[in-house]
């Protein structure tokens, strides 16, 4: 257990694993202002849930499964309100900056991605973040053995859902 953050050790937290934070949100909410709101929540989920850190983790791995739990809750409060499919012509994750083009076939495979059920989508996320087995398996609660397998599937399934959109 740990005791309470100071605003500048939070602070000092966000800055560096704020990445995390934006891949997760960017990776379940496309609208600005939604994931705005989605990346309040998570900071917040943090902020209350630091009590109950456990220390055997690295805060990398507490911070993506906090970050995962709360993307997925409202992503699912999403789906449920809406009752529709969202058009597949959005890009999912923005490019880093504004003179950057995106390459079109990162767009195609997070479109694809986008498809996904939400525990695929976090295992694809996660493999592409440079996770490794054991740190994906500590997150999503399942064995390496499971995240191998499932990953291995996944990949092939990607690409050929990707052959079929983009066959050069």
């Amino acid at each position: 257990m740990q005791s309470a953050f100071t605003e500048d050790q939070f602070s000092k937290l966000l800055e560096e694993h704020k990445g995390i934070i934006y891949t997760i949100a960017n990776s379940y909410c496309r609208n600005v202002e939604d994931r705005k709101d989605l990346i309040q929540e998570i900071v917040l989920q943090i902020w209350k849930s630091y009590d109950r850190y456990d220390e055997r983790f690295k805060l990398s791995t507490w911070i993506y499964r906090i970050a995962l739990n709360v993307a997925i809750s409202a992503y699912r409060r999403e789906q449920r309100r809406t009752e529709r499919i969202s058009p597949l012509d959005e890009i999912i994750i923005e490019p880093a900056t504004e003179t950057e083009k995106p390459d079109p076939r990162v767009a195609t495979l997070y479109q694809i991605i986008d498809q996904l059920d939400e525990m695929n989508r976090a295992l694809m996320i996660l493999y592409l973040s440079d996770n490794s087995y054991r740190e994906i398996a500590a997150i999503l609660g399942i064995t390496e053995t499971n995240v191998a397998t499932k990953i291995n599937r996944l990949k092939l399934r990607l690409k050929e859902q990707f052959n079929e959109i983009n066959p050069d």
